[in-house]
């Protein structure tokens, strides 16, 4: 195993039953509880001074660790502003049967420095030592963009929801209420659970926010859930030992074979215990999965919406959908080969008979959902097995025939798509099949990028039916 870098701080721990869940596997709160003390180890090693966690940025799990296994969490700090930090984290797991080591998730958290009394402290830069570490140094500064206009994107989102709530709600069929995925649950704040300045560890708050979420979104399956992701959230206030914190989750909504739940974060002193007056510290929103017997991912039921507060929270929950899939595929950092099929002249007639009917199938599939509604342009969006697919419709008052022709023409594509710079033909395959290489834009200073792809065309039969282009 590497050795920890200059700055860097490393904690590696073997998976007891302790840490499992009744599935067997590395409890999501317990790893949340782990990384949050790495990351706080490693703020602290470079402000010298006590830290609190800030926010948390997305984080999503790739892997699941096991008993038996182990993990070993990687943190040091990317760069540092005035008063706070963004810590990189890396979480890995290692069998220890054949030495295999995979990617459990890479994730980032804000610290802020807690200075003794009065005392204004004003943060080191960060060392930059390798080529890596200035471009974290560099996209540090673009992720804390993406933190500060968090919220503002959220609320535009939530806006342009409203303006198609009949058409989400009037395709609810067989839906089911939340009321019975409501759960409440209190802890009290002893010193096992502070740091060591005396406030409720980050990691400890978030584990009990698993833990509630988890039920609560077991009640809707009735099944083991398993934990995939965390939206960003950040702390609002401070939690001290003492407090009792009261933690309440539901369910938000459901999409296909994820579910978000939502969970709000209370703390209470013992003269507001009494007063029943909370400070609102937290609100996160996680998103589960959960298996059957033969580990198939269920299904999980739609939900309806019935009472105001269940739409804002409906409504919500989309909103944040399209900002998660917005991050997921540009944030993953699974390494995989890309998706592409070799192609050989000897097969192109399969290939494209292939092709038009990989289209068809994607299009007939149940589970598209409607994540946008703007200016009579619809977009549906279809995730299965970490495949984001986009459908996008707009009905225009032209002949279909004409229709067709614009739009299967590839060539004049960049003059109405700002997503594709040139399109070029190759081969042609046959009289309604084409090679074409295609270069997309240059975006934040990153490689050109191009690809090259078999594009098929199908004429309707007949004039109202549908056209295939894939």
């Amino acid at each position: 195993m590497e050795r920890p870098a200059s700055g860097e701080v490393l904690m590696s721990q073997a998976i007891q039953p302790a840490h499992a869940t009744a599935r067997g596997e590395l409890s999501a709160g317990q790893l949340l509880k782990w990384i949050d003390t790495t990351a706080c180890l490693a703020a602290e090693k470079h402000a010298g001074v006590s830290c609190v966690t800030a926010s948390v940025d997305d984080i999503q799990f790739e892997e699941t660790a096991r008993v038996g296994q182990v993990i070993t969490i990687r943190a040091k700090v990317t760069r540092a502003f005035s008063t706070s930090m963004e810590i990189s984290i890396k979480v890995m797991v290692q069998d220890m049967l054949t030495g295999i080591e995979k990617l459990v998730s890479v994730a980032f958290s804000t610290f802020v420095a807690k200075p003794v009394g009065k005392e204004k402290i004003h943060l080191k830069p960060v060392t930059l030592l390798t080529e890596q570490d200035h471009v974290e140094h560099n996209l540090a500064a673009e992720r804390r963009k993406v933190r500060l206009q968090h919220e503002d994107i959220f609320n535009n989102l939530m806006k342009e929801s409203s303006k198609f709530d009949d058409l989400l709600f009037d395709e609810e069929k067989g839906a089911v209420s939340t009321r019975g995925t409501s759960v409440q649950s209190i802890e009290l704040v002893l010193p096992p659970h502070a740091n060591h300045h005396g406030n409720t560890f980050g990691g400890q708050i978030m584990a009990w926010m698993e833990t509630v979420a988890t039920i609560s979104a077991s009640r809707l399956c009735w099944a083991h859930p398993f934990l995939k992701s965390i939206d960003m959230f950040k702390f609002r206030g401070p939690s001290t030992v003492g407090d009792r914190l009261v933690f309440t989750a539901i369910v938000n909504n459901t999409f296909q074979t994820c579910v978000e739940v939502g969970v709000r974060v209370e703390a209470f002193d013992c003269q507001e215990w009494a007063e029943g007056q909370g400070r609102h510290i937290n609100s996160a929103f996680l998103i589960y999965n959960a298996a059957d017997d033969k580990e198939n991912l269920i299904t999980f039921p739609r939900i309806q919406p019935i009472s105001k507060d269940d739409f804002r929270r409906y409504r919500g929950a989309i909103a944040r959908k399209r900002i998660r899939l917005g991050r997921k595929y540009v944030i993953s950092h699974k390494e995989e080969v890309p998706l592409r099929i070799h192609w050989d002249i000897s097969k192109q007639a399969s290939l494209s008979d292939s092709n038009v009917e990989a289209l068809r199938k994607l299009a007939a599939k149940r589970g598209w959902e409607v994540t946008s509604a703007v200016e009579k342009i619809k977009i549906y969006t279809l995730e299965e097995h970490d495949v984001l697919s986009v459908w996008v419709e707009k009905h225009v008052g032209s002949p279909a025939h004409l229709a067709y022709r614009l739009l299967s023409d590839f060539t004049k594509r960049p003059l109405w798509d700002p997503h594709c710079v040139s399109c070029e033909v190759i081969d042609w395959v046959s009289e309604d099949d084409q090679l074409c290489h295609i270069t997309c834009p240059v975006l934040n200073d990153d490689k050109p990028k191009d690809l090259v792809v078999l594009i098929s065309r199908r004429k309707p039969l007949k004039d109202g039916c549908k056209t295939g282009i894939q």
